[in-house]
């Protein structure tokens, strides 16, 4: 039997996964990218549980430590930098004496794409642009490249996902506007604790510095409806709604606002929820942000990782039969997926109050309930059984 063909679209945290472990199958993947390269932006992501034994599978866990942040607490100050509360973030590690890595989205991209660099072919500055499927395979048309025919597509191309588009409707039908906005972009050697990402809150507004081992990440964050003729890819349009909501702030603002206007990268995008009824058709599927995305609050590149390999596996394992590997894909993978989904409320509260009183209450928990969950975590590490 002739080696299998799958198209992955999308060369980022999920695409560059599934191509590693689908050529270990025995799957001949090709990936296709609209960019050019991999993006500087986006603030550290963890790797937690699932995705933490697909790295150590891959071999990847030593180079995941050595771009771990190192980041141990988040602060939020008022408007002349003074602390007004704190958190520690160990004391949401659950691995005893095992921190499970938090990496810059950028680079952990990067060592995935470098894992996966010899298993598959790649196809950068391209995108498609029409599929037709029946019984055997899928017909593809490129923006770039001369149409091919693959035996699988499969549709790691985030938020915006074309494959997802092609095959299930318009991106309106299963985009779900969040009601908040995010802005990042490094700024290199900008930061006073290398340990602590510090935020700075108004009503409704948040601007963050991420330290990430000398290569810091500003946030600016805001509650928003959806905004009209927003467009995802407009630079420009970016800098200027950043520089318009923030333009009276204080704190180090004027500083960060300044190095948006300079930047030649920075992510701008709504923070959304994917809700897709169904993740294949035929002899396509989707993967990563495409199917499920969790956006800014949840474990969107944990489930990256662990959806891909899922995915991998069960193709491996239904080397005939598509349909059956992706409804178990499916089916296996949305057990993760669903309880980060509902997570979303609590995690905008902590991270962007709407109001002065919320605030105020959250300040207030970070001093009162926060330290009562470190006690309890660092009592149940040294409880726990080795």
């Amino acid at each position: 039997m002739r080696d299998q063909t799958v198209l992955i679209s999308g060369a980022g945290i999920a695409g560059s996964t599934l191509a590693y472990w689908l050529a270990r199958h025995g799957f001949r993947p090709t990936v296709v990218e609209r960019a050019t390269g991999l993006r500087s932006s986006g603030n550290p992501v963890d790797v937690k549980g699932p995705a933490m034994e697909v790295a150590q599978r891959m071999g990847l866990m030593p180079r995941l430590r050595a771009a771990d942040s190192a980041v141990t607490h988040m602060s939020f100050v008022n408007a002349t930098g003074r602390r007004v509360g704190r958190i520690n973030l160990q004391a949401f590690q659950m691995s005893a004496g095992d921190r499970e890595p938090e990496v810059p989205r950028a680079e952990l991209a990067s060592i995935l794409l470098e894992a996966s660099r010899d298993s598959a072919e790649f196809l950068w500055d391209d995108a498609i642009v029409a599929l037709s499927q029946d019984k055997d395979g899928v017909n593809v048309t490129f923006d770039r490249a001369e149409p091919r025919r693959f035996d699988l597509v499969i549709g790691a191309d985030g938020l915006h996902s074309a494959v997802r588009r092609l095959t299930f409707g318009p991106e309106n039908d299963f985009v779900h506007h969040m009601g908040i906005y995010v802005a990042t972009l490094p700024i290199d050697g900008s930061v006073d604790n290398d340990r602590e990402v510090t935020l700075y809150n108004t009503p409704g507004r948040v601007v963050s510095v991420h330290p990430s081992r000398g290569h810091a990440v500003a946030a600016f964050m805001f509650r928003s409806p959806a905004l009209p003729n927003f467009d995802h890819r407009d630079t420009e349009q970016h800098k200027q709604l950043v520089t318009t909501i923030f333009r009276d702030g204080s704190w180090r603002i004027p500083e960060l606002l300044e190095r948006v206007q300079a930047a030649d990268d920075i992510y701008f995008d709504s923070v959304s929820q994917v809700r897709l009824p169904q993740w294949s058709n035929g002899r396509i599927t989707v993967l990563g942000d495409a199917a499920s995305c969790m956006s800014l609050f949840g474990d969107g590149s944990t489930l990256a990782i662990a959806g891909a390999h899922t995915l991998a596996e069960e193709l491996a394992a239904n080397r005939t039969d598509p349909a059956t590997a992706f409804r178990r894909y499916e089916t296996r993978h949305r057990t993760l997926v669903d309880s980060k989904q509902r997570g979303f409320a609590s995690a905008a509260a902590l991270i962007v109050p709407a109001t002065r009183k919320g605030i105020a209450a959250r300040n207030m928990a970070t001093r009162l309930f926060f330290p009562v969950m470190t006690a309890a975590g660092s009592l149940r590490r040294r409880l726990r059984p080795t």
